[in-house]
């Protein structure tokens, strides 16, 4: 059986109220969870008070104290962890804020690597920005969250969205655009 097949069958089981699916899927999304964890602690500052464990143990605990939710498949899954780590950093930088806020933004901000020190207030910003955008465009947000927070192929994005790679393509282009505005007014 797949990979992504058996993170399905797990979160049935846990539907299903399974105790022991929540260990069996842990140390199978471990990994991933980590390798998404891992790139965006990449550009933090040195001395940053949470590591790649760190955030995945309080992502996975999150999804923990979601044990009722409703788990569709993988996907949803996914989906649901990149939120949960967005919720982390974004409470991690709201803990940590800088003087500034969102200043130094430049088209191309969510592709590339953020100074440690605009990293907070820029997280915070985006995390607003998002707020908007969400009454705009609910799968929008989903995608920048998915591709910014996740670390999420176009493809992987799609698969948790239920929509083609081209439409996460169309969307992750204008969610960028529309952030970017919004973020530098």
């Amino acid at each position: 059986m797949s990979q992504p097949d058996q993170v399905t069958d797990l979160l049935l089981e846990i539907r299903r109220g399974e105790p022991s699916a929540v260990d069996r899927l842990y140390d199978l999304v471990y990994p991933q969870l980590r390798r998404i964890a891992h790139h965006h602690l990449q550009a933090e500052r040195d001395g940053h008070t949470l590591g790649t464990t760190g955030l995945v143990h309080e992502t996975y605990m999150k999804l923990v104290d979601l044990a009722r939710v409703d788990w569709q498949d993988r996907g949803h899954f996914y989906r649901v962890a990149s939120g949960a780590m967005r919720q982390i950093l974004i409470d991690y930088a709201r803990r940590n804020r800088a003087a500034r806020r969102g200043g130094g933004l430049r088209a191309g901000f969510l592709e590339e690597e953020i100074p440690a020190e605009q990293r907070s207030d820029m997280l915070l910003a985006l995390d607003e920005a998002l707020e908007r955008l969400s009454a705009l465009s609910g799968r929008m947000t989903q995608v920048v969250e998915c591709r910014f927070f996740g670390g999420l192929t176009e493809e992987e994005t799609a698969e948790a969205l239920g929509v083609t790679a081209r439409t996460v393509q169309r969307d992750w282009t204008k969610a960028r655009a529309w952030l970017y505005l919004e973020m530098c007014e």
